[in-house]
């Protein structure tokens, strides 16, 4: 799964500051409170059968599931079923020994509306199996609060924004342009919440369901679709069938008016071939193998990389709207949420690759081998994480996966700053918490620092054991730690104390002298343990150094294991460039002083996209457009093959004024133009309005056909800031767009003038665009209501507050609450913030409104 809110708080860093008292409070909390045990199995769930009939108008399931069980080992003479806010009709024993199957009636206990207890007929041993049927009206919408979804969370985490396990989408069929749908979603322990199970993942079963609905709408479900079978009342009865086990969580179901796309992978010696399968709204069809068609090329790949098959019978993505996360690995059948379906517009400016590897790679991580426990959960999430890294190694290259991995260490680095955990954390305080930085973003950092100890032959021959040791099963850290010591030969437990079992990250700090013949750098670990014990006072890790006398490289391999450390080299002259954490896999942060000159010689001699960006970052320093240098290492990093260090370089020249400045702006015009990347191309249209040329008027008004909505976005604020006289033409001619970026481009030009009668433009354009793009429009409308009348900000006040409290993207809830922030002279603002606030479920956002003092 990707956690809703994985990168919230890049919209506002400056909400994030240092907070020790957090992170010692925090990490007692987890360290020392009660330890959170694998679920004891008394009876283990073999297989559920469930026939599922949905009622849209009272938006609940009437089902009927049989589970078949046996005893775990110890005998058993009754069973305890997780059934969440059920309506309960009938429990019965199902004889199935006999040529006509016979049903007992059962006793049994459901007085905490939570678990069903069902006294058994006689003591079952472990030899024998017996089958349970139950009779039940899900009631999702009428759950008691605990059940719906995170409250009060002790850290900024959550695996979704609600819990109520299934969703009906516009049930009533009146909001325009919403389509309807049902969708389920079952991390952490929510499938219980519409049919009964055992909701632990150290639990595994197979499956047969049977779904009746509208002859309309189509279904999906884990498994394949066996039959199609029309009923007398309209409906139709799709029956599908799971028969390898996983765990009840990664259980789903799907309905709804879906265009489906078929892809495929051809037969292997392995398998058979295997259908690949897009669900999406109609209006993105033609559209769906731009969205998803690097699939069956990611199967290919992590079946090489992992050694083991893709075993399942299919592999089936579906989009819905409102989706609770980001996406769900269920098995078999991932569902994302809206904001990976794109026009072919949009996907000139990006794709869900990441998210589409990282929720296919679950199942081998987490769906094929599943997590013993919440606490376990880094051996699903980190791996998913990693393999986002593993893709885009492979397809675009070394700089697009560092590209990658360095936004994982800027995330986890945030998180760090208010709480530092240990990956595996039995003792955390709620297993929403265990979705955080620390399981993916840390838990992948820590992946790639093991790869490089081991080396990649090892690394991967490790997973690949790993995971065909425990197929179909469960595992904890432990048993990863056992494969990788099976395959190297290796004590590695020393490993993982420090980087799972441990909280926190290494801080080093180097000083460098040289004197004739001979480098000395004192290597100071700093780490603060905040005085609790558990953290680490001395990682023990190698690292590589290069060394550069007279342009020539030369690479050392050094382990690190003391808190002050001092590595002597042999060096024959002074160096030009000493880079210490030469490929940057520490996990953590390294202070080390470079002269302008030994960064300006990086730039020109480090071969990967972490050193060239780390020389730039260091140049970029206030000021530094004043050094004829520096402004031609710019200059120069505007040829960079990566589009990453060609967009950096863009930024810095930004308001340049100095004697290069001619050749500035004729280089941004010709990036602006032709860059095959349009982020460097938006970049430079950006930088080239700080440059205050008007004859670049010109070339704004040029880029407002590019094929890219951010260019033309970007083009259009940059062409609007020089007041032309066709301002209100050029605008009128993107006031319809459907894209958010370019809307909010139009929004910011009307807001300025304040007129009145663009209301109504702003509050239908706010339903035209994605719930995942309104952040900025929405600072835009509150930027319109802060210069316009009293009366109308009133008017506006309902739809904020509606947008606020209820809309699916949190980024847009977040939109809203500031643009209400502007009015807070409006008598009442200040008290509906408020409340808008206390009603916040999702842990992510309520950390932000906290950091925000409010």
């Amino acid at each position: 799964m990707r956690a809703l809110l994985t990168s919230l708080l890049l919209l506002a860093p400056w909400l994030v500051s240092a907070q020790t008292d957090t992170v010692r409070s925090a990490f007692y909390q987890t360290r020392f409170g009660p330890y959170n045990p694998s679920r004891t199995l008394a009876c283990d769930l073999l297989h559920t059968d469930l026939d599922l009939r949905f009622d849209w108008t009272k938006q609940q399931a009437a089902g009927t599931a049989t589970l078949w069980f046996k005893p775990w080992f110890y005998p058993q003479d009754s069973v305890a079923i997780d059934a969440k806010g059920f309506l309960i009709s009938s429990v019965a024993l199902i004889d199935t020994n006999r040529a006509k199957p016979t049903t007992t009636p059962l006793s049994y206990a459901y007085t905490d509306g939570r678990v069903l207890r069902v006294k058994l007929p006689r003591t079952y041993t472990r030899t024998e199996s017996f089958a349970i049927r139950i009779t039940y009206t899900a009631r999702p919408n009428e759950l008691p609060k605990t059940e719906r979804g995170p409250t009060e969370r002790s850290s900024t985490a959550g695996a979704t924004s609600d819990d109520k396990g299934l969703y009906f989408i516009n049930p009533d069929g009146k909001q325009p342009g919403v389509p309807r749908q049902i969708w389920t979603q079952g991390e952490t322990e929510a499938n219980s919440c519409w049919f009964p199970t055992v909701d632990t993942p150290n639990e595994k079963m197979t499956q047969d369901f049977r779904l009746t609905v509208e002859s309309r709408y189509r279904t999906l479900s884990n498994g394949q679709l066996v039959s199609q079978t029309r009923n007398p009342d309209g409906t139709r009865t799709d029956r599908w069938v799971q028969t390898l086990p996983h765990a009840p969580y990664l259980a789903m179901v799907g309905v709804g008016d879906f265009a489906y796309v078929r892809d495929s992978l051809p037969p292997t010696a392995d398998r058979k071939g295997l259908e690949v399968s897009y669900y999406v709204e109609p209006a993105y069809e033609k559209n769906a193998r731009g969205i998803f068609g690097r699939t069956p090329a990611m199967i290919r790949f992590f079946e090489q990389v992992f050694g083991v098959p893709y075993v399942w019978h299919k592999y089936s993505q579906m989009v819905v709207r409102d989706f609770v996360s980001g996406a769900m690995e269920n098995t078999t059948a991932t569902v994302h949420n809206e904001a990976v379906q794109m026009d072919a517009r949009q996907l000139v400016d990006e794709n869900s690759d990441a998210v589409i590897a990282h929720e296919l790679a679950h199942h081998w991580f987490g769906d094929l081998v599943t997590c013993e426990s919440w606490a376990n959960l880094p051996l699903n999430e980190a791996f998913a994480t990693y393999a986002e890294y593993l893709w885009f190694e492979h397809a675009k290259g070394p700089d697009e996966a560092e590209l990658q991995r360095q936004s994982d260490l800027f995330q986890y680095l945030s998180e760090a700053e208010t709480k530092q955990e240990p990956l595996i954390r039995y003792r955390h305080a709620d297993r929403e918490d265990m979705f955080d930085a620390h399981s993916y973003q840390k838990g992948g950092l820590v992946l790639h620092l093991l790869r490089k100890v081991v080396g990649d032959e090892a690394f991967f021959a490790s997973l690949k054991r790993y995971l065909n040791t425990h197929r179909f099963g469960t595992a904890e850290v432990a048993n990863l730690r056992e494969a990788f010591e099976a395959v190297t030969g290796q004590d590695l437990n020393w490993f993982f104390e420090q980087w799972f079992l441990a909280p926190g990250h290494a801080v080093v700090r180097v000083e460098q002298q040289y004197t004739p013949g001979r480098l000395t750098l004192q290597v100071r670990q700093r780490q603060d343990s905040l005085g609790i014990p558990g953290f680490v006072s001395a990682y023990r890790v190698p690292v590589l150094i290069d060394v550069w006398v007279k342009g020539k490289r030369t690479r050392y391999d050094v382990w690190l294991n003391q808190a002050d450390q001092t590595v002597t080299l042999p060096v024959a002259e002074q160096p030009e460039l000493v880079l210490f954490d030469a490929d940057y896999r520490l996990v953590g942060t390294v202070e080390h002083t470079r002269s302008r000159a030994e960064s300006l010689f990086q730039y020109t001699h480090a071969d990967t996209f972490r050193a060239r960006v780390e020389s730039l970052t260091r140049l970029l320093e206030p000021g530094a457009l004043t050094h004829p240098d520096v402004v031609q290492t710019l200059i120069k990093a505007l040829d960079d093959p990566f589009w990453k260090i060609r967009q950096m370089a863009v930024s810095g020249l930004a308001n340049y004024t100095g004697d290069a400045v001619s050749v500035v702006d004729n280089r941004l015009r010709q990036l602006a133009g032709r860059d095959p990347k349009s982020a460097v191309r938006a970049e430079a249209l950006a930088t080239l309005s700080t440059l205050r040329n008007p004859a670049n008027s010109v070339v704004f008004k040029q880029a407002l056909t590019d094929s890219s909505y951010t260019v033309v976005s970007v083009a259009l604020v940059s062409y609007l800031k020089g007041k032309p006289a066709d301002a209100d033409a050029i605008v009128a001619q993107f006031a319809n767009e459907r894209n958010g970026s370019v809307l909010a481009a139009v929004a910011d030009y009307y807001a300025e003038a304040a007129d009145p009668r663009r209301y109504d433009w702003f509050t239908q354009s706010i339903g035209k665009i994605r719930p995942t793009e309104r952040y900025e429009f929405l600072l835009a409308f509150g930027k319109y209501l802060l210069l316009s009348s009293q009366a109308i900000q009133k008017k506006a006040l309902p739809t904020l507050e509606a947008i606020a409290r209820n809309d699916a993207s949190p980024y847009a809830r977040f939109g809203a609450y500031q643009a209400l922030g502007l009015l807070l002279d409006l008598p009442g603002v200040s008290q509906l913030r408020a409340a808008i606030r206390t009603a916040e479920k999702d842990a992510q956002l309520r950390a932000i409104y906290k950091q925000m003092g409010e």
